[in-house]
Formats: C-alpha cells, sequence, structure tokens
C-alpha cells in the first residue's frame, strides 16, 4: 500500500510517500480503507523528534492518528462495523502503524460509526481533536450551566470544538483568538472573545472556574499568565504537549488545581460526539485539504499554529 512516511525525525520534507506492506488485523482489531487522514499538531511534534516520537518501533514510520474511511476486515461476525461500513476513529501512532496511508489496523475500541451527516473528509477532522476537547471540558473540567470558562486557541482544532462543548453545556464561554477570527468563535457560541492581538486577556477578565490552555508558554507566557485569571481553587487543564514544564510548580504556588491531558481513543466518546454532529449541535471546519502527497506542505501549515479548525489529508476517492 502508499504510505506517507519518515525514514528519520526531521523537518516537513522527512515526509514522503513509499510502498509498505498492508496491515495485518488479529484478534480484535479491524481493517480500514482510509479515505482520509486529519492532521494534528502532535503528527508535527513527533515528526520532529518530540511528541510520542520515543513510541516508535521501527523504521519507516507512518505517522497520523485520525482517519475516516471503509471497513475492510471486521474482528468477528457480529461486531457492530462490517464490511463496507463508514467508520471513523483514532489510531495509536507511532507506536502502531498511523493513518498517512491506504490502510489502517485499530483496535475495535477505537471505531465508531461515521456521522451521516459528513463526508469523509470532514469526518477526518473530528476524533482526535474532538476527543480531546471533549474529555478536557467535559470530563475533566465538567462543564455545566453557569460555569465561567475561559478557552485559549478556540479557533483551532481542539479549540473550535472545546468552545462548542462548553457553550452546548451552558457554560459562559470566553475564548481568545485571533482579529480575523472573531466572528467565527461568536458563531461557535462564545459569549465574549478576546483579540489576543490587542487585548491582553487578564486585563479584561478575572475571578474564572476554568481555563482550558492550548497553547502553554510557548507563546507570551500564556499558561502563566492564566492562573491569575482564575479564582483561588480554580482549575486550569493543559493539553499540548511540553508546552509549559514548570505548570505544576506555578499552579501549587498561586493556588489553583492543574492538570495535563491526553486523550485515549474511545468509541463510545466518539459516538456522543456523533449525536452531537448528526443534530446541529456541533460542527466540524476543515481549513484546508491536501493531498496524502502533500503531507510535507500540511505539516509546514500546522506548525505555523494559525489554522482555524481542522487540516486534512485526502487518502482516496470517497467511493
Amino acid at each position: 500500500m502508499r504510505a506517507l512516511v519518515i525514514d528519520q525525525p526531521g523537518g516537513p520534507e522527512a515526509l514522503h510517500l513509499a510502498e509498505v506492506p498492508t496491515p495485518t488485523p488479529v484478534i480484535e482489531e479491524v481493517l480500514v480503507r482510509v479515505v482520509a487522514a486529519g492532521v494534528n499538531p502532535i503528527d508535527a511534534k513527533t515528526r520532529a523528534g518530540g511528541g510520542a516520537s520515543v513510541a516508535t518501533p521501527a523504521w519507516p514510520s507512518i505517522l497520523g492518528n485520525d482517519f475516516s474511511g471503509v471497513v475492510v476486515h471486521a474482528p468477528y461476525e457480529e461486531y457492530p462495523h462490517q464490511p463496507g461500513d463508514e467508520v471513523y476513529g483514532m489510531a495509536r501512532a507511532p507506536r502502531i502503524p498511523g493513518t498517512y496511508a491506504d490502510y489502517v489496523v485499530v483496535s475495535g475500541m477505537s471505531v465508531a460509526r461515521k456521522p451521516a451527516t459528513l463526508g469523509h473528509v470532514e469526518a477526518a477532522g473530528v476524533p482526535l481533536a474532538a476527543m480531546t476537547a471533549w474529555g478536557m471540558v467535559q470530563l475533566v473540567a465538567g462543564a455545566s450551566p453557569g460555569q465561567r470558562m475561559l478557552i485559549h486557541g478556540g479557533s483551532g482544532g481542539v479549540g473550535h470544538f472545546a468552545v462548542q462543548f462548553a457553550h452546548h453545556a451552558g457554560a459562559h464561554v470566553i475564548a481568545t483568538g485571533s482579529a480575523r477570527n472573531q466572528d467565527f468563535l461568536r458563531e461557535l457560541g462564545a459569549d465574549e472573545v478576546i483579540d489576543y492581538g490587542s487585548q491582553r486577556f487578564e486585563d479584561v477578565v478575572s475571578g474564572l472556574d476554568t481555563v482550558i490552555d492550548l497553547i502553554g508558554n510557548v507563546h507570551d507566557n500564556t499558561g502563566s499568565r492564566s492562573l491569575g485569571v482564575l479564582k483561588p481553587g480554580g482549575l486550569l487543564v493543559n493539553a499540548p504537549t511540553g508546552s509549559w514544564p514548570t505548570m505544576m510548580q506555578e499552579a501549587a504556588q498561586a493556588g489553583i488545581r492543574a492538570t495535563s491531558y491526553k486523550v485515549a481513543p474511545d468509541a463510545r466518546v466518539l459516538d456522543e460526539i456523533t449525536a452531537l454532529i448528526e443534530d446541529g449541535s456541533v460542527r466540524v471546519h476543515v481549513d484546508r485539504v491536501f493531498d496524502l502527497a502533500e503531507g510535507a506542505d500540511a505539516h509546514r501549515l500546522i506548525e505555523q499554529g494559525h489554522t482555524r479548525g481542522k487540516i486534512v489529508l485526502r487518502v482516496s476517492d470517497e467511493a
């Protein structure tokens, strides 16, 4: 099969097409023909030698966690998703070969029915980002009516889902974003929008219950500054890998609860998200679509950090 691989860590140019063996499913695994694969910041970090690169078992390595496609092989006769069914989900690259390929093998617990309202390209933009947002907003922060929640990077891949999930739960949502994304954030359900280019968020908000931190200290010490806008005992939830090494020490000194968050593939969570997508409560925004061979360009774009919504690789035809 075709796959977009790296032979060793490096820049975007390290990504190249190669012919590799088609993976063989065993036990409860599902073989899926990939139609589209989402691109996430963790993919670029791993490609560069950070992220999850320490889990790479062999070279060449296939990156990519998100997929939307068609079941080729089901693990047993009464498995809910049979050959020909349209599914989507999340793999565990690079520990197992990822989704930047014609086929992927994933655990049966990682596969959900694709939303009927989405094509494969849109669906491929959902799993990792949406499940990350769901975990941060719902499972950890417990979004509820009246809760005052600040979401940094609200227009990005995880952020645009986080804003929608928090809004759906009834929280009072405050989102930071660039000037060009102010209207977009309001459309997603943000009650207040802060243009980080012209305002310091700590000058306009305080006493918050929760901060969903999708930036950390990689830019202008956003994470550290966020501790000051939380009420005593408030909660900060941070996701980007390696974005704020001193978070726990700083939070303890400020009297703030803080935690990182790591997403896990879970078809049950994805089923809940599917229901929200199908009833129109949540939508996915795909900013750019690249062909599989253009993966290096997709990585260059996501590394710029200004994507609205998701970037997706088109791997094969929808049919």
